[in-house]
């Protein structure tokens, strides 16, 4: 073979050597690069297993085997890109904390997570989101402070973060978001005033900072926020004088301003300066001066606790009022110009308590069709209640305690059926209880007549206020004895549970709270947020007579029974410890016997309890409440053991004098008795004696009888 030949060999055989090594070579490929859909999905998920309650089962399409992310609930994406664009949560109790992954949803524009239990603080990732239009976190629990990286959302619109639990100062980047027109941060727990950076914000339709605790002076920033129609700054203490900036709003619907520490006046052309205002709400500030008109386009007037004065205002024809608070002042002078004005048909609500109006209340209130809550307290008002305020068709609230109210109730307000708080206490009212009440007025919770000058039996015809939550009719005349019908009050019983926690009512978004003055535990308290909660039958400082029927023992739900000062008789019901829920007793200075039940040892919750002054004996029973009260809660009875000093051994032992007199008696010498005896022997001796001497027959009859005996 020549060399040529081998030459060829040789490189032949390498050449097909490197094909069969490249060919054995395993090829590692680069990973491909995740599209936007896959980040998307990646995002989602992420966002799914930070969560750890689903109690609605929102996310049960949100899995790894459904591929279509944009058919899972509550996500839209664009129709060009299939990428999420809106991811809506809102209202489905989740519990958990948001994923960091959510910054990469670059797509984004609404995030709406509302309504939820997110806690832990909001991930900074939500800054890189360019896009995003809306972001709606509110009523949640979140913690830590706003993101400031919030500031490269450039195109934000829509901020509401209210009601959180978020703390710190407020992110000057905020000011940079120039498209926002909605910023609320309501409800945290904030600092460092309203921030200057407000007056960058000139878009902004709704600024809400209400109770955040920020505190400082209302600052003079509002000239360019022209197109502002909603504030709500309350109850962030702030101070000093509502800013004149402000009176240039002139696009302002709502006006909150509400529990702070402002003063200063209102201008007395507030109406032609915010000819649009609608709601103003400047309750519990310092605001002085007086109220010459309202501004016709009003809904909501509430001026309550301030220091306004000077007589009522009158209402103009065509007037749209709602609500009109002027409680808490002082303004002075008749009712009149208010309750008899021509544009008061639309009123729902109206507040005057705590003034010191005076006068009678005239009889205009057939004009008052829409009317729910009349509230009349605390004034110095006279005369009669009116007839014609059973012309008030919806009237849910009655009060007109506290004022110097003369004559009996006028029948007309059986009208009323709709009524179910009805407090005329602390007034000069006369005659009986009308029957009607429990007949007609069947939907009252709050029945308050203390203090008045009603006599006569209790009627029996009460028991039909099934729903009753509180009765009160302390302080009168009343007789006779207490209706054993009381076990029909179904709320008091426990027969019906649906009680309210707040006594309100609503007037389209308002709430308006109910506030009352109770006595319980002794003293006199106003209850307001947990008002519903009460429950009360005080009967005392009347003259009622008669035992204390059984029947109340049924009321399981009572916290407050008072019978105190009456003339009751008889014993206290054995059962009285079935009342679980009694945190206050008090049955002093009536004329009660007998011991104390042992089933008192088992009210665990009495923090309020009084028997003293009747005439009650034995034993007080032990337990861990009973023995906690002072001595005086049982003076003036013939009661031992603890927490008195006197031991149950040396008190109420018997009188055994007399029976020491009768022991003595008895071992006296009977002379009467043992005189017969003798007598009696003697006579009889000599009558038998004499006939066995004088007659043969007998005698040998006789000692024949005696051998007979003998030998047996």
């Amino acid at each position: 073979m020549s060399a040529k030949w081998l030459l060829f060999l040789r490189s032949f055989l390498f050449a097909i050597l490197t094909h069969l090594a490249a060919f054995s070579t395993p090829i590692h490929k680069a990973p491909p690069a995740l599209n936007g859909t896959n980040v998307d999905r990646l995002a989602l998920l992420a966002i799914k297993s930070m969560i750890k309650g689903d109690p609605q089962g929102l996310l049960t399409s949100w899995n790894h085997s459904s591929t279509n992310f944009c058919q899972w609930q509550g996500v839209t994406c664009s129709l060009h890109h299939q990428r999420v664009t809106h991811l809506d949560l809102s209202h489905g109790g989740l519990i958990g904390t948001l994923s960091p992954s959510i910054g990469n949803l670059s797509f984004l524009r609404v995030i709406w997570f509302p309504n939820n239990s997110f806690s832990s603080e909001i991930p900074p990732e939500i800054g890189h989101l360019f896009r995003l239009r809306q972001l709606r976190l509110h009523n949640n629990s979140f913690t830590g402070n706003i993101p400031a990286t919030l500031m490269n959302c450039s195109n934000l619109q829509i901020l509401n973060l209210g009601n959180n639990n978020l703390v710190g100062k407020i992110p000057d980047g905020i000011g940079s978001l120039s498209m926002l027109s909605f910023l609320s941060l309501h409800d945290n727990i904030l600092q460092g005033g309203i921030p200057p950076f407000i007056a960058n914000l000139t878009l902004l339709d709704t600024l809400s900072l209400a109770n955040c605790q920020l505190g400082g002076s209302f600052p003079n920033l509002f000239h360019g926020l022209t197109n502002l129609r909603r504030l709500s700054v309350a109850g962030n203490n702030l101070i000093g004088t509502i800013p004149p900036s402000l009176y240039n709003c002139s696009s302002l619907e709502e006006l909150r301003l509400f529990d702070n520490k402002l003063t200063g006046r209102l201008p007395k052309n507030l109406g032609s300066m915010m000819p649009h205002l609608v709601e103003l709400w400047l309750s519990n500030n310092h605001i002085q001066g007086n109220l010459l008109s309202i501004p016709a386009t009003l809904h909501v007037l509430n001026l309550g606790c301030n220091n306004l004065w000077g007589e009522l205002p009158s209402l103009s024809n065509g007037s749209s009022a709602l609500i009109l608070d002027l409680s808490n002042n002082y303004f002075v002078g008749s009712v009149h110009n208010l309750v008899c004005s021509n544009g008061v048909n639309t009123i729902e609500f109206v507040d005057l308590g705590y003034n010191q109006l005076s006068g009678v209340i005239p009889e205009c209130w057939e004009k008052w069709s829409s009317l729910k809550v009349l509230q009349l307290s605390c004034n110095n008002l006279s005369g009669e209640i009116p007839r014609t305020l059973g012309s008030v068709p919806l009237l849910q609230l009655l009060g007109m305690g506290g004022n110097k109210i003369s004559g009996s109730l006028p029948s007309s307000l059986m009208n009323l059926s709709y009524l179910k708080i009805l407090g005329l206490n602390k007034n000069n009212l006369v005659g009986i209880i009308p029957p009607w009440i429990g007949i007609k007025l069947t939907m009252l919770k709050i029945l308050n007549l203390r203090s008045n000058n009603f006599y006569g039996n209790t009627p029996n015809q009460l028991c039909y206020l099934s729903h009753v939550q509180m009765l009160d009719l302390s302080h009168n005349n009343l007789s006779g004895n207490i209706p054993r019908c009381f076990n029909n009050f179904s709320v008091l019983s426990g027969k019906e549970t649906n009680l309210e926690v707040r006594f309100s009512f609503n007037f389209g978004s308002i709430v308006y709270f109910v506030r009352d003055l109770l006595v319980m535990k002794g003293r006199e308290d106003t209850y307001g947020s947990i008002l519903g909660l009460v429950t009360l039958l005080d009967l005392s400082s009347n003259n009622l007579s008669g035992q204390i029927p059984s029947e109340l023992t049924t009321l399981h739900n009572l916290q407050s029974l008072n019978l105190s000062r009456n003339q009751l008789t008889g014993e206290i019901p054995n059962k009285i410890g079935d009342m679980k829920s009694l945190e206050s007793f008090d049955l002093s200075v009536n004329n009660l016997s007998g011991e104390l039940p042992m089933s008192l040892s088992g009210l665990n919750f009495l923090s309020s309890f009084n028997v003293s002054y009747n005439n009650l004996t034995g034993r007080i029973p032990t337990g861990t409440q009973i023995q906690s009260f002072s001595e005086s809660s049982f003076f003036g009875n013939k009661l031992c053991g603890s927490p008195l000093t006197n031991d149950c051994g040396h008190v109420d032992k018997p009188d055994t004098t007399s029976h020491q007199k009768e022991v003595a008696g008895s071992h006296k010498v009977d002379w009467g008795l043992i005189i017969s005896i003798v007598l009696g022997f003697i006579t009889g001796f000599w009558v038998i004696g004499v006939s066995l001497i004088l007659n043969r027959s007998w005698r040998i009859t006789y000692f024949r009888l005696m051998r007979k005996l003998i030998k047996v």
